[in-house]
């Protein structure tokens, strides 16, 4: 492996476009709604319990989030989207900042690909379909991450991930399964993001 992944570091909660980092090292950014399990992926990627904080109020990570991996790339922990409960003034600001990640960002020509998180159970929601289609939209790289698969039986699992796959917005990207629980899709995950990185 071409990182030190215990050489790893929150760079910056930035919670302005003005703070994002600057250093010009490739980017690869994580993008969900709200309870997706983006902090558990960001967690067993970098074989950590706690290094990016799983809520149990989902929601709460309302900064973008730098994870600085042995100084040769940045792991971005983009704020969720989709959770009710927030007020719509909360909701205008975190749109606001994401917004601000990929239109405000002296780096975004650095952002190498975006693992867009789906849960696996239920699909993508409108919400996760405006996200792809804004970044097919964009020509921006992505890749789609289906969380959750331990939570599925066999049959469950066939059905889901060949609707993934069918999906317009999703059939010509990567699509991997994932389970930070049993470690599922970890190594493949790492295989894209040295691709689209070229690390």
């Amino acid at each position: 492996m071409p990182l030190n992944t215990q050489n790893v570091q929150l760079k910056i909660s930035a919670g302005l476009p003005k703070q994002f980092p600057s250093e010009p090292i490739p980017q690869v950014a994580f993008s969900g709604r709200s309870n997706v399990g983006k902090s558990s992926l960001i967690n067993a990627l970098l074989n950590r319990k706690n290094l990016a904080r799983v809520s149990s109020a989902p929601g709460k990570t309302i900064t973008i989030n730098f994870y600085d991996v042995d100084r040769k790339l940045y792991l971005v922990d983009l704020p969720g989207y989709g959770f009710a409960k927030r007020s719509p003034a909360d909701k205008k600001k975190w749109s606001a900042l994401t917004d601000g990640y990929f239109t405000q960002n002296k780096n975004i020509d650095r952002l190498s690909l975006v693992l867009q998180l789906v849960d696996s159970r239920i699909g993508p929601t409108a919400d996760d379909e405006m996200m792809l289609d804004f970044l097919r939209a964009s020509e921006l790289p992505y890749a789609v991450v289906a969380t959750k698969v331990d939570k599925l039986n066999a049959t469950e699992r066939k059905n889901n991930l060949a609707a993934l796959r069918a999906h317009p917005l999703i059939a010509d990207a990567p699509l991997i399964p994932f389970s930070a629980l049993k470690g599922e899709g970890k190594e493949e995950l790492w295989k894209t993001i040295f691709r689209y990185t070229e690390l």
